[in-house]
């Protein structure tokens, strides 16, 4: 059997960690790493009182920062597989199975949870279904991938992508970009149909300013990502 290890990034969590943590454990025997993401609040404490792993950062390191140390983690330890789930409660890890099927069959390096490739109960924002559309577009255009939920946080990695995650991560909104960058090096992708819920806690950080600079953002380090394999073609 394959070493599974689940990351949950952890920034000010206190109300959705203990939950999140119940039904990881409900739904996979899997060991759980929480990288407390410097929360001022009583994240990491919950959850070192149900028995997970944690890695407190010093100060908050933002999502590329905080899941990169997860992935570090993955690799020196020897993980076959990384999956993560997000500590607000959207993922449901009655998925877990289906995620890491395709890495088990050999047919993926990455597997993304998908809202959108069949139809669910989750609606979501505006600016989140938005963007996901947006970014749906570009990276079709770009890379030939067909990812529908790229701004999807739920996700499974293989040994293989675990220690390119360990080595190179964006800092900023990487979900995105890390597609572009994975289909640059020749990794496999694939999504597969999950239900999400609305968060359980706290509010989402994606409003109307923060949605126009995460798309400019992210789709200028996509562009730069694509130019960049272009020149070593020619090269």
């Amino acid at each position: 059997m394959p070493n599974i290890i689940v990351i949950v990034p952890a920034y000010n969590e206190e109300k959705t960690i203990d939950s999140v943590i119940y039904n990881i454990k409900k739904n996979k025997d899997v060991d759980i790493l929480v990288v407390n993401d410097g929360s001022s609040d009583k994240t990491s404490l919950i959850a070192k009182n149900n028995g997970v792993i944690v890695i407190d950062l010093p100060f908050n390191l933002g999502i590329g920062g905080c899941m990169q140390t997860g992935y570090k983690y993955a690799y020196k330890n020897g993980y076959d597989i990384a999956i993560q789930i997000d500590a607000d409660g959207q993922h449901d890890a009655r998925f877990i199975d289906e995620l890491i099927k395709p890495i088990l069959n050999d047919e993926a390096d990455l597997v993304i949870g998908s809202r959108y490739i069949k139809k669910t109960n989750y609606r979501g924002s505006y600016f989140r279904r938005t963007g996901s559309r947006f970014f749906t577009f570009l990276l079709k255009i770009l890379t030939g991938y067909a990812i529908y939920d790229s701004t999807s946080g739920f996700r499974a990695a293989n040994r293989k992508v675990i220690k390119y995650f360990s080595e190179s991560y964006p800092q900023d909104y990487p979900e995105v970009e890390v597609i572009a960058k994975l289909s640059k090096k020749g990794f496999r992708m694939r999504e597969i149909p999950v239900e999400m819920h609305e968060r359980l806690g706290g509010q989402s950080s994606i409003n109307f300013k923060r949605s126009i600079y995460y798309m400019v953002k992210v789709t200028l380090a996509i562009l730069v990502n694509c130019m960049s394999r272009k020149e070593h073609q020619k090269a």
